[in-house]
């Protein structure tokens, strides 16, 4: 099997191909973070790195080219509709089991692939049509909001990366082109607005829910909940908002997000150890 991904996809495709005991092999842009492509390996996959230069559809176009070559399995979570009928069936029914009989104003979410926003708008615009989604992406990539449409192959693949992209710290979302699976939630009008964010703003919020609130997510994460803060200035008093925190912190460790975080001790810490005389480091 070989699989495209910025990591949360190879990390769970690595757990199940160890458990069944398959051959994986990942595509991974080198300018995602160190811990993803380490986790990756630990399970026993194999992570050939793209040049950061060609982005993501350099990853995904690797990934293409090694499955025609090899023969190998292409998983495709860009293009199989496995990816949002999943979400349909399991992350839709988890909001609905816990909102039943409550107010849910307002669903708040990011995008990759696009299998959550497209699976769970399914199930909402039917169910929950009170419920306004919130679709959020790069301020510097705001591929859906440019209204360009990628070019695709008769597999639904694309065959270009899109031109309004520009790099963002924003790891896991919006790839360089249009995934199919996110196109039928904007064919759709899935979501009700788009609202871009800063990669900045990410991390500031990433790192706030880690100091204020012991939520340790990553700057996806952090991002969605920027936009969610931003929303909440203007929405009606009592408002009830769901907002989707994708991963961990853990995967951030070489990123932007723990610059200055100290590994060492830092003055403050080091006069706390001087205050009283035992294990004090330096002193034998």
């Amino acid at each position: 099997m070989v699989e495209a991904t910025s990591g949360n996809t190879g990390i769970g495709l690595a757990m199940v191909c160890a458990a069944k005991g398959y051959p994986l092999v990942i595509t991974m842009a080198e300018s995602f973070s160190v811990e993803r492509r380490k986790l990756m390996r630990f399970l026993g996959a194999k992570v050939v790195l793209t040049p950061k230069e060609l982005k993501g559809f350099g990853m995904y176009s690797k990934a293409k080219e090694l499955a025609e070559e090899n023969g190998w399995f292409l998983a495709s979570q860009f293009e199989t509709a496995d990816n949002a009928d999943i979400h349909e069936t399991t992350t839709a029914r988890e909001i609905l089991n816990d909102f039943e009989g409550e107010r849910l104003d307002y669903w708040v979410t990011g995008y990759g692939t696009g299998g959550t926003v497209s699976g769970v708008a399914r199930v909402l615009r039917k169910e929950r049509p009170e419920t306004r989604i919130i679709l959020s992406e790069p301020a510097n990539a705001a591929i859906v909001g440019s209204g360009y449409v990628n070019t695709r192959n008769d597999a639904h693949q694309p065959t270009e990366g899109h031109p309004h992209f520009q790099p963002h710290p924003i790891q896991g979302w919006t790839p360089d082109f249009i995934p199919w699976v996110l196109q039928e939630a904007i064919d759709e009008g899935y979501y009700d607005e788009l609202i871009p964010v800063a990669g900045p703003d990410g991390i500031a919020w990433s790192r706030r829910l880690a100091r204020e609130e012991g939520i340790f997510t990553g700057i996806s994460g952090g991002s969605t909940v920027t936009v969610a803060m931003e929303l909440a200035e203007s929405a009606p008093e009592g408002s009830v908002m769901l907002v989707m925190l994708p991963d961990t912190g853990e995967r951030y460790l070489s990123t932007p997000l723990f610059e200055g975080v100290e590994e060492g001790m830092t003055e403050e810490e080091m006069a706390i150890s001087m205050s009283t005389p035992g294990a004090r480091m330096g002193e034998g």
